[in-house]
């Protein structure tokens, strides 16, 4: 089974694989559960699923993995995981060591956006912003089919940039002014306050919403109601992505993860957007993602090529 590649995107709760063919398609995949809290039992758990999958195709394979931080070249160790145990650790070194040089990582944010843009809603367009709104918010660019990294490895983490605009009087409707004056700031887990994942990831979508109107609902919920707190939601990823536009000017944007199945999204943002940055002419489209959940691990097979 020759041309065949493995990708992993390995997650906070769950690790998932697949083997791709040389055309692209998918021809084997499976879930296992991640090791919480222990690194020695992560690298373990992803040695033994690519020998797993090694066993498969009769021999070894190139492979690509996505982990839920960056890779750090000039000191050999991943930093910003929001699965922390993994922080200053050599993970591809020690994955090449026990594998060998076939290994590659990338942050899993880069991977869904190289999905996407190599054969999902960003296909054949040049320049692709991938934005991943679930738990968190992250976000790779590719450039041309490549994805760009940047020098210190964190191209497109627009998640950890201040929300732009934040209690500005000027730049919202009265309404939606009053709402946002109402709410307090936040503290990111990145130890700065006011990120834009403090705003537009789904947690915090649902905090928006308690903070309001006094009572807890899940995102999924919340996204049904015609209430300020989504407003107030569609405002704020409007004026998120529109200093994306403003420094990259992206062909597409694709957006992911479990927000981003809000439909009113795609009707509510694009029309604001252009609100916010400077001279918008609306060429920039906004889609949903088109292998959704999926396209982290079919962007991981993808770093081989």
């Amino acid at each position: 089974m020759t041309g065949l590649r493995i990708g992993i995107d390995f997650g906070g709760t769950k690790i998932e694989a697949v083997l791709m063919n040389a055309t692209g398609e998918v021809v084997h995949r499976e879930r296992r559960s991640a090791p919480q809290g222990d690194y020695e039992m992560t690298l373990s758990a992803l040695c033994r699923l690519v020998h797993d999958l090694d066993a498969r195709t009769g021999g070894p394979c190139p492979v690509g993995i996505g982990t839920p931080g960056a890779w750090v070249e000039q000191r050999h160790v991943l930093k910003n995981c929001n699965a922390t145990w993994l922080n200053g650790t050599p993970l591809l070194d020690d994955l090449v060591g026990r594998l060998g040089p076939r290994v590659g990582i990338a942050n899993d944010a880069n991977c869904f956006a190289l999905s996407e843009a190599r054969d999902g809603a960003g296909r054949g367009a040049n320049v692709v912003f991938g934005v991943i709104l679930g738990t968190g918010v992250g976000g790779g660019i590719v450039v041309n089919g490549s994805l760009l990294e940047g020098a210190n490895a964190v191209g497109g983490e627009w998640g950890h940039t201040p929300m732009p605009y934040r209690r500005a009087d000027w730049v919202i409707e009265p309404r939606l002014r009053e709402c946002e004056a109402r709410l307090a700031s936040r503290t990111c887990y990145c130890g700065r306050v006011d990120c834009i994942e403090t705003w537009i990831s789904g947690p915090a979508l649902a905090a928006t919403y308690e903070e309001l109107e006094g009572v807890a609902r899940a995102p999924e919920e919340i996204a049904k109601l015609e209430t300020p707190a989504m407003d107030l939601y569609f405002a704020m990823l409007a004026r998120a992505l529109a200093q994306i536009v403003n420094i990259v000017d992206p062909d597409v944007i694709v957006l992911g993860g479990g927000v981003s199945n809000i439909p009113r999204i795609y009707e509510r943002v694009p029309e604001l957007m252009s609100r916010y940055g400077f001279t918008h002419e609306g060429a920039t489209l906004l889609k949903p993602a088109q292998f959704g959940d999926a396209s982290g691990v079919l962007g991981a097979a993808r770093l081989h090529g």
